[in-house]
């Protein structure tokens, strides 16, 4: 494989400005103000177009979940630069936008069902709608059987399938996920990645994808942008050479994913080493 490392500039110039799905421009981000300010982003720009599977990596405390807090409104503190979502500024409550964090949060009082449902009542959508989308859902990740179990009944995995329905359900172009998947043992993690690759290649949400897992984000990225610590820069923006549709346990096996992975590897650590702290 050459030339995995693909400056953020070049990705840019092949997509015209009006196809962004997201854009980030020069993206700084401080934590209080005067001498006990936190520099947390560091001038970051990148792009995505519509349909993009893209993964940020990086040690703790980078700056990745604050990008995902800007992206949908959620932080208060103005930053520097320019952030866009499908071309606008970004809002909380955006219905553009879907976020699945780390942990399931499922309401305990509602079954399986209840809480696939739940993102679209809040949006409005009518209840037969509801169910039937959410249904269909709840069978394509595995819990068709399970739609009238309650949480406490179902496994961590069975939670975060539940959890990946009802993102899924609200059919938001752009989806926004914090490690979904970090707290789940090794072959459970691989299962539910499966599940959403077949999600996504049905209809291509942009997705910006936050992890830990550099196998992860190489199995289920087009692309994966490699941060530094803190403040937050952009060490390196690889495209992830490797066909699809992927099966994410059979290329635990593929020579190219593992190349891939080393590379990947190697330019974390050089964020890490030529960090100045």
């Amino acid at each position: 494989m050459q030339n995995l490392a693909v400056p953020a500039v070049a990705l840019e110039r092949d997509n015209a400005p009006d196809a962004h799905a997201i854009e980030l421009r020069d993206l700084t981000v401080r934590f209080g103000t005067g001498t006990g300010s936190v520099l947390a982003v560091d001038r970051v720009s990148f792009s995505l177009a519509p349909g993009e599977f893209v993964s940020l990596v990086g040690p703790s405390g980078c700056g990745k979940t604050t990008i995902l807090n800007l992206l949908t409104g959620l932080l208060t503190d103005r930053p520097e630069g320019d952030v866009r979502v499908l071309g606008k500024s970004p809002s909380a409550g955006n219905p553009d936008i879907a976020y699945m964090l780390a942990r399931d949060s499922l309401l305990p009082w509602r079954t399986a069902l209840g809480n696939a449902v739940y993102g679209m009542e809040i949006r409005g959508v009518p209840r037969s709608k509801c169910e039937e989308q959410a249904m269909m859902l709840l069978q394509r990740v595995g819990l068709g059987d399970f739609a009238d179990k309650y949480p406490k009944a179902l496994s961590h995995g069975m939670r975060q399938r539940c959890a990946l329905a009802r993102t899924f359900a609200l059919q938001s172009p752009v989806f926004l996920m914090d490690e979904p998947f970090g707290a789940l043992d090794a072959q459970t993690k691989l299962q539910l990645e499966d599940v959403l690759m077949d999600l996504w290649s049905a209809n291509k949400r942009t997705v910006v994808f936050v992890t830990h897992d550099l196998a992860e984000a190489v199995a289920l990225s087009d692309r994966v942008i490699v941060m530094s610590a803190r403040p937050g820069r952009i060490v390196a923006d690889v495209r992830i050479e490797l066909p699809r549709p992927r099966n994410v346990r059979a290329l635990q096996k593929d020579t190219t994913f593992h190349k891939l992975y080393a590379r990947l590897w190697s330019l974390l650590e050089q964020g890490m080493s030529s960090h100045d702290h």
